[in-house]
This record gives structure tokens, sequence and C-alpha cells, in this order.
């Protein structure tokens, strides 16, 4: 997206070189079609101004590209960079922001991992609570569990490395295969046959999660290539999220297509959840919630939604033997029956219809 014609010849051949497969729009208008569905989107320094004001929503795969101008004897000025493209760009929330010639070589490669990056792409779901206690990790198995019992490739990553990993949610914690802190030197574009062999699995479920050592912090350059393998390699990823989000925890937010929050029916828990949206809204494509009974005032999903100006994904209605099932190591939604089997049921066949994929 550029209105600057030296810019986009030059962005253009790059992309010939690269990939050759791009669309091109002169401004904010015309991108608004492509903006959800590009692989990766191209912003001009120019047109920068244009996006904030069109309110575009944030979303993963942005780079910011400038030219430096050129000085009287035909050389380019290194200093002469313009300064409010760079302040407006940090509220595009852009993932990268390079000036050519010199990143001349590395847009050429992100054109071609882009060009190569299947157009079906599995989708991304994450999942964070509302409030402490409000079933987002349990939510998040059963979900990725669900999935997996219908034969869809799924891969489950925790990035709350403060929830006592997912693994112990699954009765997986014995399981052999790579944690966090084995995966955290991961950049660029991983070998997804070789990932996924080397991960904790429960059949066609593969996990990310964290050891029961010292908690580390994840890059986001691992959580990005970690991603990337999922969606390339698969046929759903679901994030596990914390309450507070680290910047590797932010990257599964911009990255999923949806993010689901459940949050308990009470006064409370509604209080808590707005700070919560307030939070994660501005960072993510959509965001609906999950209210959780029993109600002990009576409010309803309905009444839930409305308070936190949300749509509801779904109600999950009370599951009195759950907490002792998850005692004894049993997976959420392992028998594939209760409420929860039920919700994540519905949920998984609305995110594969959405994705044009069919679940028996």
């Amino acid at each position: 997206m550029t209105s600057d014609a030296d810019l986009l010849d030059e962005l253009l051949a790059l992309a010939a070189a690269g990939c050759g497969d791009v669309d091109v729009a002169p401004d904010a208008t015309a991108a608004r079609q492509h903006w959800r569905t590009a692989t990766l989107v191209v912003i001009g320094a120019d047109a920068v101004t244009g996006c904030v004001r069109a309110g575009l929503p944030r979303r993963r795969g942005l780079v910011l590209v400038a030219r430096l101008p050129d000085l009287p004897d035909g050389t380019r000025d290194p200093a002469a960079e313009d300064a409010a493209s760079w302040r407006a760009a940090s509220q595009l929330d852009a993932d990268h922001v390079v000036v050519l010639p010199a990143a001349a070589a590395w847009l050429t490669e992100r054109f071609g991992s882009a060009g190569a990056r299947h157009r079906d792409a599995a989708p991304i779901v994450a999942v964070i609570g509302g409030r402490g206690g409000a079933g987002a990790s349990v939510l998040a198995a059963g979900l990725a569990l669900t999935a997996a019992r219908n034969g869809l490739r799924t891969m489950l990553v925790d990035a709350d490395p403060l929830g006592g990993g997912v693994d112990l949610l699954l009765g997986a914690e014995s399981a052999a295969g790579l944690r966090w802190p084995d995966l955290s030197a991961a950049r660029g574009r991983v070998d997804v046959a070789a990932l996924r062999a080397g991960l904790p699995r429960q059949g066609e479920l593969a996990m990310v999660s964290w050891d029961r050592g010292d908690a580390v912090e994840v890059p986001v350059e691992a959580m990005e290539a970690t991603l990337d393998a999922g969606r390339r390699g698969g046929d759903l990823v679901v994030i596990d999220l914390p309450r507070t989000l680290g910047p590797a925890a932010m990257c599964g937010v911009r990255a999923a297509g949806e993010v689901l929050m459940p949050v308990t029916a009470d006064i409370r828990a509604c209080a808590a959840a707005v700070r919560v949206a307030a939070q994660v809204g501005p960072h993510c494509q959509a965001l609906r919630l999950v209210v959780r009974g029993p109600a002990p005032g009576g409010l309803s999903a309905h009444d839930v939604g409305v308070a936190l100006g949300l749509p509801v994904a779904g109600s999950l209605r009370p599951e009195p033997d759950l907490a002792a099932a998850l005692e004894r190591g049993d997976p959420p939604t392992g028998s594939g029956r209760g409420p929860l089997a039920e919700l994540c049921a519905r949920l998984l066949a609305e995110l594969t219809a959405d994705a044009g994929r069919e679940v028996a």
C-alpha cells in the first residue's frame, strides 16, 4: 500500500523476485478488502497516516517501508528519516519498520516466505480468562482435545508461564518432548515435521508447554516461529493466554483469528473482564465471551454480554464432576460428554466452518 510511484516500483521488483503474487492499493480505503486475508501487508511511509485515520484493525504480518530521500548528488542520506512517520507507525503496531535500499534482501525474503505460505493455513484461536479461575486453560485444552478427537492436526500452545503447564492439565506431564525452554531459540521458518515430531503428543494433539523448572521468558521470535509452524503444519492452533500479557503472549493475541474470554456470571467477574477486554480488544481481530455458570445473582449470558459490550460465543452450564475429574488426571472433554464437551464441539464446528474444513 503506497501512492509513492518510486517506492511502488521498488517494492514490485522485490515482490517479483520473492513471490510475484501481490495486490496493490494506493490508500487505506482500497486496502481494506485485503486487510484481514493477506498473508503479508507492506505499507509505504506515505500511507501510514491514512491507515491510522481509517482505523484499520491491528494484525500480524505488517511491515512499514520507507525510502531514504535522494540528495542533490544522487546519493541518499541515511539520517533523513521521517520522524513523523515512525511515530505514526507505532500506532499501527507494525511488526517491522525497514528502510530501503538497505533492507531490500530482507524484504525479498519476507515476500518469498509469504508467497510460500499455504493460503488455507490453519485457524488460530486464543483463550484468555476474564478473571482468575474462569476456566480459560480448561476451555483451551478442551477445545484442542475435541479437535484432535475429530481427526484435526491440532497444536495447543501454553503461553502462560505461571499457569502450571497445560501438559499437567492433560495428564501428559511425563510425556517426552520439547518444552518452551527447548524452543526459546527458535527463529524464522521452523521445520513443521521436525517440530511436531519433537513435541509431547496425544494422538493428533501436539502440545507446546512448560517444564517444571524455573519459568523462562519466551522471545517474541520464538512464539512467532512456533505459531507459524502450527498454522502451516496443522488444522488448528489453540493458545492458552495469561491474563497479564507480555510481548510473546501479545504476539499470540495478534495472531489469533478470534480470542475467546471465559467469564463467570457474577458482578466481580464482569468488572475484572472489563479490564482484560480493554487490554486485549485493541490488538485482536475478534473478541467473544464464554459465560460460565452458575449465576449466583441471576445474571444471564445475555446480561453479561450487554454489561461488557461484547458478543457471547456460548454459555457453559455447571459441571459438578469436572473439578474432581481434572484432579484425577482426566483430561477435559476426554469422555466427549458433558456441558464443556458440548460447548467445545459447537465452537469447533464454527471454527472449522469458517476455515472451510469439515468435522465428522
